[in-house]
């Protein structure tokens, strides 16, 4: 009944807060103008996001309130995620409403990961996915014990923060037609929650439920023709989330790369294309797969929903599939069909 009270709430919480962000943004003159990446047209709010975080906060209060985290430990981690979450959100709306530059959003986004960081939130132990422990042996930053391959800590800092950052421009970058971004990680969530019910974990599946129902609350004004944006502090703030949520459950992590494997080896993809061609890799332009599928004359809800399919049923295969090889041969076979979809279509 927990669950399903917070779910509720974040829902409506954002839908009741999303049109009063949309009046906030007019008011402050934060909205998007025709023109640039998004081929919108009219003047669209960007304070979305504000929207998204606020409905998560309603459901992370009743959380605290109906079923507070008895684990230390999980109470830390937590703490770690809203404290994260509220730094990335400020950070998001400076960006919306001045337009920072890079370095200036790589900060914010690197503090955020170094508040996650402090409050025990980091990638340490992982499920082996190839058989036997030869090649984990052989390497000194690592230890087997059993199924789990133990990094050594600073090398998991180093790792987990840019887990945490990538995942955080992923999403950014992903946000660019109208629900892309903002649907799936509602998925994403959504799997990232009954998975952390089904290891018992108790306090911990509230977290992403509540982001989900936000999400479900935000999407009928964003999905296309969409009359808000996620911004800035939405695309932060959604990509925290599924950054710091995916670790504090064991195997979460392959739920994450699965679910968000396309925009993980997209935005991988554009990096290295943009160093290659002498362009910082942080700039936007239309290269992204989700643009070139819609220059190439396919509608958007089409592409968006095919998206949403793609992320559903990898997210089925993560939590079904026991096996972490055969996990790892599915997310190795989808990286090589994104691959050569990006491949075929800069080539038309």
């Amino acid at each position: 009944m927990v669950y399903l009270i917070v779910a509720l709430a974040s829902a409506v919480a954002a839908l009741v807060a999303t049109p009063l962000a949309s009046r906030l943004s007019f008011r402050l003159g934060i909205v998007a103008e025709p023109g640039g990446r998004r081929l919108h047209h009219g003047r669209i709010p960007k304070l979305g996001g504000l929207a998204v975080a606020v409905g998560w906060a309603a459901g992370v209060a009743l959380t605290y309130a109906l079923l507070p985290p008895d684990n230390p430990d999980d109470a830390l981690r937590l703490r770690g995620v809203v404290l994260g979450s509220l730094v990335v959100v400020i950070g998001g709306l400076l960006d919306d409403r001045y337009d920072l530059p890079p370095w200036a959003q790589l900060l914010i986004q690197l503090l955020g990961a170094l508040v996650a960081i402090a409050h025990i939130i980091f990638i340490e132990v992982f499920t082996n996915p190839l058989p036997g422990a030869t090649l984990w042996q052989a390497l000194p930053l690592f230890s087997v014990e059993g199924q789990l391959v133990a990094i050594w800590r600073p090398l998991a800092l180093l790792f987990t923060t840019f887990w945490i950052i990538g995942m955080i421009n992923a999403i950014n970058f992903l946000d660019g037609l109208d629900g892309l971004a903002a649907g799936v990680c509602l998925i994403a969530a959504a799997f990232f929650a009954y998975h952390s019910w089904r290891l018992q974990q108790t306090t911990v599946p509230l977290f992403p439920l509540a982001l989900a129902g936000a999400l479900l609350g935000f999407l009928p004004f964003n999905f296309s023709p969409a009359r808000i944006f996620l911004g800035s502090a939405g695309a932060y703030f959604l990509g925290y989330q599924v950054a710091t949520l995916s670790i504090l459950a064991p195997a979460k992590l392959s739920t994450a790369l699965l679910v968000l494997a396309v925009p993980i080896i997209d935005v991988a993809w554009q990096i290295v294309s943009r160093l290659r061609h002498g362009r910082h890799p942080m700039s936007g332009d239309r290269g992204h797969l989700h643009f070139r599928l819609s220059d190439s004359g396919l509608p958007t809800p089409r592409i968006v929903l095919g998206y949403y399919g793609v992320a559903l049923v990898f997210g089925l295969a993560a939590v079904l599939v026991a096996s972490p090889l055969l996990k790892l041969a599915l997310l190795a076979g989808l990286a090589v069909g994104v691959l050569a979809l990006l491949l075929r279509l800069s080539h038309t």
